[in-house]
């Protein structure tokens, strides 16, 4: 088993791993919009932090051996339903033809104020 602490300035905030790899899967700690060079967080609209999210999640997945081609499963959660189109597109231009599973939850309140947060399961 590989732990990943930390991926340029992106790192766990608590007790777990930011990424986990074990038998050729690669499990991705849920991700909020912080940016990579400096550890920042990044608030903004709804699809400036997804892209932000799936972002870091592609560095992570690399830094991993893997890319955002191999991911399996994803888990979104939303601070407001209302914005599942907005979501729903930005998602699908950054995935492009890949399709992996998803499951989208809307939740009244998120971490520290973002709108957004993802995690992912993927294959190395």
């Amino acid at each position: 088993m590989k732990i990943i602490n930390k991926v340029e300035k992106l790192k766990s905030n608590g007790h777990y791993a930011l990424a986990l790899v074990d038998n050729n899967r690669i499990y991705v700690s849920g991700q909020f919009s912080f940016d990579p060079k400096t550890g920042e967080k990044k608030f903004g609209s709804m699809e400036e932090e997804i892209k932000q999210v799936l972002f870091n999640i592609d560095l992570i997945l690399k830094e991993a051996g893997s890319s955002k081609n191999k991911i399996l499963k994803v888990v979104v959660y939303i601070n407001d339903l209302d914005q599942w189109h907005s979501v729903d597109k930005t998602y699908s231009e950054f995935f492009s033809e890949h399709t992996p599973a998803r499951t989208i939850l809307a939740l009244p309140k998120l971490h520290f104020g973002f709108k957004v947060e993802i995690d992912v399961i993927a294959a190395c």
